[in-house]
């Protein structure tokens, strides 16, 4: 039986992540795992991990690696992910890396591709800075590149209500790419050493990033 493969997804603020995330969903029948999400869940159940992440949040501290690991291990242990996960925000350093490979190794697994979403910097702060999302269901719009159909109204759930991040804006956008080259450098020339980086231009459109990613996947899990 093949082994469900693990995918890392790379890339800036606005790279276009979480919707690559939810359509390999839809592909693949992959599940996409995002730390904050995971964090959230595992507070709310009150695991183990759960309640060492909440002391530690509520203390106003950022939460360690060996908490979100033991919250990863305990979400892949669940039989949802049997046909594979994608990564969102996990690793960001070198050391992250490290402790995932080990994670992954104590399960009989190993990243099976982590992708690069390669972008212009320039660009990502006019694409960051014009996102927003509906209140209600959280899909994602833009002001420039994808409006709802029916202004003011969401495609997805029909509603009405939409917000904006805060460090949306250009100033904000552009610390954050360099606190991402300054990180992700490493991480990328990590897995590159391991035989396993994959490089997609993802400044062409949605569509054509999707295709090139399914095309990455096909490979490795062929």
């Amino acid at each position: 039986m093949p082994v469900a493969p693990v995918l890392i997804l790379l890339g800036p603020p606005g790279a276009g992540k979480g919707t690559q995330a939810r359509m390999l969903e839809e592909d693949f029948g992959l599940i996409q795992l995002s730390t904050g999400d995971l964090l959230r869940a595992a507070v709310a159940a009150g695991t183990e991990a759960g309640r060492k992440a909440k002391a530690v949040m509520e203390a106003g501290q950022l939460v360690s690696d060996d908490i979100v690991l033991a919250i990863l291990k305990d979400r892949m242990a669940e039989p949802d992910v049997a046909k594979g996960i994608i990564l969102d925000g996990f690793p960001r350093t070198r050391a992250q890396a490290a402790a995932l490979d080990a994670l992954l190794a104590e399960a009989g697994r190993k990243v099976t591709a982590a992708v690069s979403l390669e972008v212009d910097d320039a660009a990502m702060v006019a694409r960051v800075a014009g996102r927003f999302t509906c209140a209600t269901c959280g899909e994602g719009y833009h002001d420039q590149f994808k409006q709802p159909a029916h202004a003011g109204t969401c495609d997805k759930c029909g509603g009405t209500e939409f917000k904006r991040r805060a460090d949306d804006n250009a100033e904000t956008v552009s610390e954050r790419l360099k606190a991402y080259h300054a990180q992700t450098a490493p991480l990328i020339a990590h897995y590159e050493t391991k035989g396993v980086l994959h490089r997609v231009d993802a400044m062409g459109s949605i569509a054509g990033i999707r295709a090139a990613l399914a095309e990455v996947l096909g490979r490795v899990t062929a």
